[in-house]
């Protein structure tokens, strides 16, 4: 497939880039070949990814990997931190300009659904919250555990509840705690919430694909993981004490190399359990991004990042 690139150019002098898709779909990789090609920068759109001390487990692109091109927001807070949507996208839109006037395209690129939405959608008002009633709902999670609150939150909201992982407590305490304050469930807001217009300056490409496709490089890069030292990377993070339901320690797959590190799991039982939430999660991922608004859908039957890569080339000039 041979691309003139002269449209593309000419549309993305415009707009700035969003990647986004399933984990394991090769986001990252093609980024980095987008940037090439059109001079750009990644800004991460990934909720784990911004913790320093993390950058195993929550699969953060390796010098090697960003091959010389700048990226953002990348190991950058402590993971004792919790970063909201709101907050999140507001540090983007400070690098989308960073980067524009040095002449540089930006390069959004991750699979947080709420982040993108936030940043496309503008996000309902966060500034309500109560601390007696979080207070209340923090015992509530000690006393009852997660999946009671999850199941309540199921019968407030099912839409919200199906997109969120039941590691988050953050995300489902915040969602309670907006019900009981406003009367209103989290769907109700992200509906009636005002357009900020933002999607204009966007083009938004959507990297699709069916579950069955994502296993083996899901499975692949979770070998890899371990592979690279992730249970090491766990230890550390327990030597700088961070509590096991510290926010990024509920990270996908860390909650069970602490059971195993404790005792309580074998090795192999582990590394499966890990697999299964990482596949579970995925399918989260695109039951989201199906039903939010894009610019470019490219469904990809067999996933290959060179062949991902000359799709979107294509998809972006004939946009």
């Amino acid at each position: 497939m041979i691309v003139d690139l002269s449209a593309a150019n000419n549309l993305i002098h415009k707009k700035s880039l969003i990647i986004v898709g399933p984990t394991a779909i090769g986001k990252s990789t093609v980024a980095v070949m987008l940037a090439k090609t059109f001079n750009g920068e990644v800004i991460g759109l990934d909720s784990r990814q911004i913790y320093r001390n993390m950058p195993i487990g929550t699969a953060q692109p390796s010098i090697k990997e960003r091959d010389g091109v700048p990226h953002h927001l990348i190991g950058i807070r402590s993971p004792s931190e919790i970063i909201s949507a709101g907050e999140y996208a507001r540090l983007v839109n400070k690098i989308i300009q960073n980067v524009k006037s040095n002449q540089n395209l930006p390069i959004i690129c991750g699979g947080s659904g709420l982040y993108y939405r936030a940043l496309t959608q503008g996000f309902f008002n966060e500034s309500s919250s109560d601390e007696k009633i979080r207070e209340s709902l923090n015992k509530r999670l000690n006393r009852d555990g997660a999946e009671v609150l999850l199941a309540e939150l199921n019968s407030i909201d099912p839409e919200y509840s199906k997109v969120v992982h039941p590691n988050n407590h953050k995300r489902i305490l915040r969602a309670l705690e907006i019900f009981e304050i406003t009367g209103k469930s989290p769907s109700e807001h992200f509906r009636k919430q005002e357009k900020n217009n933002q999607r204009e300056k966007f083009l938004s490409i959507y990297l699709k694909t069916n579950i069955d496709a994502l296993v083996p490089r899901i499975n692949h890069r979770i070998n890899k993981m371990l592979a690279n030292g992730w249970l090491e990377e766990v230890k550390g993070l327990q030597r700088l004490g961070l509590k096991d339901n510290t926010h990024s320690m509920e990270s996908l797959g860390y909650k069970y190399l602490i059971q195993y590190l404790k005792g309580k799991k074998n090795l192999n039982d582990t590394i499966e359990r890990i697999k299964i939430e990482t596949r579970q999660f995925a399918r989260k991922q695109i039951k989201w991004f199906d039903k939010e608004e894009m610019d470019i859908t490219i469904d990809i039957p067999e996933i290959s990042n060179e062949v991902i890569f000359r799709h979107i080339l294509q998809a972006i000039n004939d946009f």
